[in-house]
């Protein structure tokens, strides 16, 4: 007797059309060195970058000025030197220059029309079809994408201690946005998810605070400001040297990068997270524990108004910080 063995293949394409989750993006996008409609902008399964994570990417934010009704582009040559940069460990060479890449930004921003905040995804990657890993010999490629984009992560959250340890220097740097790096990230933030938190704190191999999961940190003790130095395998974030400055000189407050201890997070009377994504986001517990009472948190409260109203265009002192992206 032949046994009938019926396909779950219906039940599977159910499943996988039940769980798609829609994500608001942009219409266009630059690809293979043109402008074409975001659909059109695929990678083949072979692809070297696809395969390995042999690629790397940038995240770049462009804020809505309602009073001016213009979109203005935050740090973008700052965003793209490091984008740069981040090619320069990948062994990537790209025919743009700095000053091309913010024009192909501006492009696609005027493309999409945006009247509200917006992000931008710079990606270079090895773009060979090839299932050998390396870095040389490969064929390197640039794209670009964007997406109408509010806030990443809550302004207030909860973080835990993640059981996984930040990748190290001399493994894969951290201090480069490579693609392949990033599920260290995945895994530490779906930990912190898993356990009840908002985020994840991660340190580094000899127990020091790193950074978020893809956030850098700060902590408020005795009215001075702490932040991870660059040797505790940090992402050099720019949102980070963005506070960093706007703490020191707008606010007069003295700012210590150095190794923190786990224990010293508990101790904190502030703290927070800076990124691209995150912007500045205030932490309010951690491991279960509330920092202070929980909700006096008037530095952070200072430094989240000032860095807001600055992407935003509302801050003469750094208007060079911001690209108008529609003539006048």
């Amino acid at each position: 007797m032949i046994e009938t063995i019926v396909s779950p293949l219906p039940v599977l394409s159910q499943r996988r059309e039940k769980s798609k989750r829609v994500v608001p993006m942009g219409k266009w996008a630059f690809f293979e060195d043109e402008f074409v409609p975001l659909e059109e902008a695929k990678v083949g399964i072979a692809t070297h970058a696809f395969n390995y994570g042999t690629g790397c990417f940038g995240g770049i934010r462009a804020y809505w000025n309602d009073e001016q009704q213009q979109l203005y582009i935050f740090r973008a040559r700052r965003h793209f030197n490091r984008f740069l940069e981040s090619c320069r460990l990948l062994n990537i060479q790209l025919p743009y220059s700095i000053d091309d890449l913010i024009e192909i930004t501006l492009e696609l921003l005027r493309r999409d029309n945006y009247r509200q905040d917006a992000y931008m995804r710079p990606i270079a990657y090895k773009a060979t079809e090839d299932i050998t890993p390396r870095l040389y010999d490969l064929e390197d490629a640039y794209a670009m994408f964007t997406r109408p984009q509010g806030n990443y992560i809550k302004l207030e959250v909860s973080a835990g201690t993640s059981s996984w340890r930040r990748v190290d220097d001399n493994s894969i740097p951290a201090r480069g946005k490579i693609t392949g790096s990033y599920i260290n990230s995945a895994f530490a933030r779906t930990e912190a998810h898993w356990n009840g938190y908002d985020e994840a704190i991660v340190l580094t191999q000899e127990g020091h605070v790193s950074e978020g999961s893809a956030e850098n940190f700060f902590m408020i003790r005795q009215g001075k400001l702490f932040t991870p130095s660059t040797h505790d395998n940090i992402l050099e974030g720019i949102t980070r040297a963005t506070v960093i400055e706007l703490a020191k000189d707008e606010l007069g407050l003295e700012v210590i990068e150095r190794s923190i201890d786990r224990s010293e997070l508990y101790l904190a009377d502030e703290a927070f997270f800076t990124g691209t994504g995150a912007q500045v986001a205030a932490i309010v517990e951690i491991d279960h524990r509330p920092l202070a009472n929980g909700s006096a948190r008037p530095i952070t409260r200072q430094i989240q108004d000032l860095y807001f109203r600055t992407v935003r265009g509302k801050n003469e002192r750094y208007a060079h910080w911001v690209t108008p992206v529609y003539p006048r």
